[in-house]
């Protein structure tokens, strides 16, 4: 299953920008963003490599508390085989 991943842009260098997902951190196109203005401290979904839109910071937080929601519901399930 891929899932597109909300990343905090870091620094931004032409159409390309460095991200970081909880200290994971990863170069990003910008392509399809590039009217945007992608700032650092902007929050972007990311799938593949390529930055999909902004997102609000609290968007972000809420998918990545999700995120946390479906591993513990995954470590739990297979504690149990």
């Amino acid at each position: 299953m891929c899932l597109a991943i909300p990343m905090r842009v870091l620094e931004v260098d032409g159409l390309s920008a460095r991200c970081d997902a909880r200290g994971s951190e990863r170069s990003v196109s910008l392509l399809l963003l590039q009217d945007q203005g992608v700032r650092p401290g902007d929050y972007l979904v990311v799938h593949l490599g390529t930055a999909l839109q902004v997102l609000p910071a609290e968007e972000a937080l809420a998918v990545w508390a999700l995120y946390d929601e479906m591993l513990a519901a995954e470590a739990s399930a297979s504690q149990g085989c």
